[in-house]
This record gives structure tokens, C-alpha cells and sequence, in this order.
């Protein structure tokens, strides 16, 4: 008799938004056996807005299974700021690639087997049993395996049932969010702005606009979208509590579903954009259909690596979008735990070897995204006006968007 194959090991990632699939698929291409399992019962393609995308990426989406022949997103030269008025205040030549969140999303989730994602499951618990960690969902459905990854975005459920005292903490600010298309725009926008990475200080706040692939995934000129952020100061309490109630007078908790944002809202969002930006930057606010409200948090873990159950991408550590590198972090969290489990020994071994790498990593971002949002936060007119937060026009521009590991001199200064 020949000798039976061993078992293969058997993943339960809980969260199919890109992290959940950068690591779904980089188990699954290892040998896994791997389900994914989203609380959300739709496609998460329409979710997300737009990013960064960096270098660091393109070996990480091949680990992932994914072969990219086409353009990486769509490239500027560098960044711009601009004041109130739109007088230029500086620039920072620094070429890079800006894209979608679904650019990458949709390839990674096309890589993945579709009969073993699963959407509609919700967790509920995590128990263990001699054999490893169990999964226990809402419709009362339980899943034995060796391992469990918490992939599941901010709101963690494995999180919370892992390390309770690690909550979202709101970081005094939220963030309004638009996508144009590009034939949407007027034509002295798309042929002087659309192709900028622009930076705007109205008061109390920080503006950020940048063109970004189209709802196809295309960035073929003509199909592409322009993407805009607006953090603004917004105190805790009834302030907030008011953006996050509906018309039916339902307050949300942590974030609001975008058709749900109160029309009000919205209009004086662009009463203010008219107010306060430039001109060009105040026709994309107005033009953008169904803004999306992202109030601002941090989430910074002491621990990643449980008994069997490991944390990843924003389950782990929220870096404030000024990082801009939540999907880059997603995608390291994952290779570094896959490169981890695949070096042989126990999966505590693994687990403990992929903590001491990431949880570094995951400080680090969490540490910049609070110094560049440092002065919205505490509610200053402009970055420059506590000199002590060091945030000059120069700093901000050269820094934002950009991972840490590009500059030791980001960390040290951060």
C-alpha cells in the first residue's frame, strides 16, 4: 500500500475585500485548502474609491496569481498645491501610478475559485477544539480549520472577539469622497486639471483630487473618472451623530450607507465647496452625484497572531487614508503571512513569525497617518498653523501617499 498524501491544511478567511482575497489566493496557490466568507451578500466591486497604487504592488499581485499586462493606472508626474484661490503654493515632482479601488479588486477576485467564495456568511464566533479553530456563522453553519484570518475591514469581527479592547477610534475629522466621470468635467478641467495630483487647504481642512480609472476599470482617455477627498473637522458627539443620521432619523453607527446621507447634507457640502475651493475644485464637488462620508479612524493593535487566528489588512492596524496605503498594507499583511506558513513548522511557529514582522509595519502607518491629519484633527485653519506639527506644504506633499519604507526620513520626521 502506497503511503497516503497529507492532509491538506485547511483556511478560513473571513472578509472578501482585497485583503481577504490577496491572502485567499496566495494560500490557495500554496496548496491550501481555502474558503473565503463575506458578511455582505453583494459584489464589493462598487465599493472602495480611489488610491495609490506603488511599486511594492506588482510582486505582490503576481504572488496573488495575478499577470498585468495593461497599465498599472493612470500616471502623473508629481503633485501640486494649491491655495483657496487657486494660487500655486508648491510641488513635488514624484511620478507614480493613480488608480481605482475595483482595479484591483476585480482582478484578484477573478483569480480566486469562485465556488469557494461565499457571501451572506456573517461570524459570530471563534471557538477551539483539539483539531484546531472552528468558525462559527449567523445562519448556523460551523467550519473546522487550521487556521482563520481576520480579513474582515476595520469593524473587525475577529478582531473583536480576538482583542475586545481594540476599538475604532475617531480621529476628529471625516472625509467627504466623489467620483466625475471624465466627459462630465468641463473641458478647461479635463484638458488643464484632470491629470494633476492636487492638493487644496481650505479651512479646516484638507482637499486631495487626482483622476483615477473609470467604472469599467478603464484608463483609456475619455472612460476614466476624477476622484476627490474633503477631510473636514467634525467634533465628536452631536456633530458627527448629525452625519450619520438618515432621514428617517436613524443614526448610524461608525459610517452611513451613501444613498442614506440626508440630501441637506449634500447641499451644503457644495454650498461650502463654492465657498471655500478653487473655482475647478468646487464644478467637481457639485458635479459628483452620490458623494460617500468616510468619518476618519485609527485602529492600532498589540497583537495579530492568536491561537490559530492571524489579523490582516485593516482587521489589524487603520492607517488614515493620508498614508494612502491601506491596500498596499493589505497586500504585505497577506504575503508576509502566506511567506510566513509556507517556511515550514508549526502554524504558531508561522503566525509568530508573521506578527514580528507586521506589527512594526502596521504602527509605523497608523504613527504617519496621524501626523499628516494632525492639524484637522485638532481643528487648526491650515497645516501650518501650529508650527510644532512641522506639517509645511513641502512635508505634506512629499510625504502623502507614499509607504513609509520610502524615505527613512518619513518615519523620522513623522
Amino acid at each position: 500500500m502506497g503511503t497516503p498524501a497529507p492532509a491538506r491544511r485547511k483556511a478560513i478567511i473571513v472578509g472578501g475585500s482585497v485583503a481577504g482575497l490577496f491572502v485567499g489566493n496566495m494560500l490557495h496557490r500554496a496548496g491550501w485548502d481555502v474558503a473565503i466568507y463575506e458578511r455582505v451578500p453583494d459584489d464589493l466591486a462598487s465599493r472602495g474609491a480611489g488610491i495609490a497604487r506603488h511599486a511594492e504592488m506588482e510582486p505582490i499581485m503576481a504572488a496573488a496569481g495575478v499577470t498585468e499586462t495593461g497599465p498599472l493606472g493612470i500616471q502623473v508626474d508629481g503633485r501640486i498645491a494649491v491655495d483657496r484661490h487657486g494660487k500655486q503654493l508648491g510641488q513635488f515632482a514624484f511620478p507614480q501610478y493613480l488608480t481605482s479601488w475595483s482595479y484591483v479588486y476585480n482582478p484578484l477576485k477573478a483569480a480566486f475559485p469562485g465556488g469557494r467564495y461565499e457571501g451572506g456568511r456573517e461570524l459570530v464566533a471563534i471557538r477551539h477544539d483539539g483539531n484546531g479553530p472552528v468558525a462559527y456563522f449567523a445562519d448556523g453553519g460551523a467550519e473546522v480549520a487550521d487556521l482563520v484570518v481576520g480579513a474582515d475591514g476595520f469593524r473587525s469581527r475577529v478582531r473583536h472577539l480576538m482583542a475586545p479592547a481594540v476599538v475604532p477610534r475617531y480621529a476628529g475629522y471625516v472625509a467627504w469622497r466623489g467620483l466625475v466621470p471624465e466627459t462630465a468635467l468641463p473641458a478647461a478641467f479635463r484638458a488643464e486639471g484632470f491629470g494633476q495630483y492636487c492638493f487644496c487647504f481650505p479651512p479646516g481642512g484638507q482637499f486631495i483630487g487626482y483622476p483615477v480609472a473609470g467604472a469599467d476599470d478603464s484608463v483609456a482617455p475619455g472612460h476614466r473618472r476624477y476622484n476627490f477627498l474633503w477631510y473636514r473637522h467634525v467634533g465628536d458627539g452631536a456633530p458627527l451623530a448629525d452625519l450619520l443620521t438618515d432621514a428617517s432619523g436613524r443614526t448610524h453607527d461608525y459610517s452611513i450607507p451613501p444613498p442614506l446621507i440626508r440630501p441637506d447634507l449634500v447641499d451644503r457640502l457644495r454650498r461650502d465647496a463654492a465657498a471655500d475651493l478653487p473655482a475647478p475644485l468646487a464644478q467637481v464637488v457639485a458635479l459628483a452625484e452620490h458623494p460617500m462620508l468616510q468619518p476618519i479612524y485609527d485602529v492600532e493593535s498589540e497583537r495579530i497572531a492568536f491561537n490559530g487566528v492571524a489579523l490582516i489588512g485593516d482587521a489589524a492596524f487603520v492607517a488614515r487614508p493620508h498614508a494612502g496605503i491601506g491596500v498596499l498594507k493589505a497586500g504585505e499583511d497577506a504575503w508576509a503571512l502566506a511567506r510566513s506558513l509556507a517556511a515550514g513548522g508549526s502554524i504558531a511557529d508561522a503566525l509568530a513569525r508573521f506578527e514580528a514582522e507586521r506589527l512594526p509595519a502596521g504602527k509605523d502607518a497608523v504613527r504617519l497617518g496621524r501626523r499628516l491629519g494632525a492639524f484637522i484633527e485638532r481643528g487648526h485653519d491650515t497645516p501650518q498653523s501650529d508650527p510644532a506639527l512641522g506639517l509645511t506644504t513641502e512635508f505634506i506633499l512629499r510625504v502623502s501617499a507614499r509607504p513609509p519604507s520610502h524615505s527613512p526620513e518619513l518615519l523620522a520626521l513623522a
